[in-house]
């Protein structure tokens, strides 16, 4: 559990120097919060989100390279996270809420340092605290308490893949927080776009017992270790001298996408037969479930996520109606079965 007393972590990213400079320094003047971090525009922003891992960004809307919606589209589903939007512009609830943004505060009109300095204590401090206190609040609502058996035993020579895609980055997260250090290699596909893998990844590391890395061609595949798909390469598992490992390369789409589910999935019944656990989240579509199925009939244990804890019920519910689902789980119940199937391998 976090620490309640600790200062609040925020990035404050404006094109405008002197502008976040003074909203960084007024911020800074209050004993529970403390600015991490600054930037001028997205790119930066995004270098600073993986560095620092802030608790909350306040985000200007009009900034070059990119602007603060688009920026929020491409972010919020990879790394979702509270953001107060800022503008000179009149915005309305919806407005900032659509793009997956907490709260929203238009700029002063006077734009001189005594205005500022006003707007942030009056009205900034309070929006940034109470962003905070909402992420402690959902933080809490999805601890899950899984306690599986044996956890420190070993796991010799088996893979766990899993694949997921619309809702996944949170559904991925709500399995793999609860692995131990004792988890056999993991290899995960999300469909995500380029760029966006590697803080996928990195935000995975802070959050779990275990490590997660992007994947590279090569990398081998050990326990306690996840390898996530990068955004545009897929991703194959490999079988050489009693070790496995990934091939990651550019190719043609596969079940419309690229990385690939199926692609994957295939690749590890290939490889891993009886020797793996297949499991498919929530996603929209149907990528996966021919894959899960191959696996299935190799002998692999295969779970899918129910339709009730899904936000899409779509790769799920075809592997589940074309017979490749043997374990219909609830997503809480998804990461004690993994272990639980995992203590009945030989």
């Amino acid at each position: 559990m976090r620490d309640y007393m600790r200062r609040v972590k925020v990035l404050v990213v404006d094109d405008s120097i002197m502008f976040r400079k003074m909203l960084s320094e007024f911020l800074d003047e209050d004993p529970e919060i403390e600015v991490v971090a600054m930037a001028g525009d997205p790119y930066q922003a995004r270098d600073m989100i993986i560095r620092f891992n802030p608790d909350v960004m306040t985000l200007d809307i009009e900034m070059p390279r990119m602007n603060g919606i688009e920026f929020m589209k491409k972010l919020m589903p990879q790394h979702p996270m509270k953001v107060i939007m800022i503008s000179s512009m009149q915005q309305t609830p919806t407005d900032y809420a659509i793009y997956g943004a907490t709260d929203y505060l238009q700029k002063p009109h006077d734009m001189d340092g005594g205005a500022i300095y006003k707007w942030v204590h009056e009205e900034l401090i309070a929006k940034v605290k109470a962003a905070y206190h909402d992420k402690l609040a959902e933080e809490k609502k999805k601890q899950i308490a899984v306690s599986p058996n044996n956890f420190k035993r070993k796991y010799n020579n088996k893979i766990v893949a899993i694949g997921a895609s619309t809702g996944g980055t949170e559904a991925i997260l709500s399995v793999v927080k609860n692995f131990y250090p004792n988890i056999p290699g993991t290899v995960i596909v999300q469909h995500m776009p380029p760029g966006f893998t590697e803080m996928y990844a990195e935000r995975l590391d802070k959050e779990c017992r275990v490590k997660v890395r992007e994947a590279k061609d090569g990398d081998l595949v050990e326990d306690g270790k996840i390898l996530i798909a990068p955004g545009d390469k897929h991703m194959t598992l490999m079988r050489e001298n009693g070790r496995y490992y990934v091939k990651c390369f550019e190719a043609e789409k596969v079940s419309g996408h690229c990385p690939s589910v199926d692609f994957l999935f295939k690749s590890v019944a290939k490889a891993a037969a009886s020797d793996a656990v297949g499991v498919i989240l929530t996603g929209m579509g149907s990528d996966g479930a021919r894959g899960l199925l191959a696996m299935r009939k190799r002998g692999a244990h295969t779970i899918g996520e129910d339709e009730k804890s899904c936000v899409v019920y779509g790769m799920p519910k075809v592997a589940y109606d074309i017979g490749a689902v043997q374990y219909q789980e609830p997503l809480e119940n998804i990461a004690s079965k993994i272990y639980n199937i995992l203590n009945t391998i030989p």
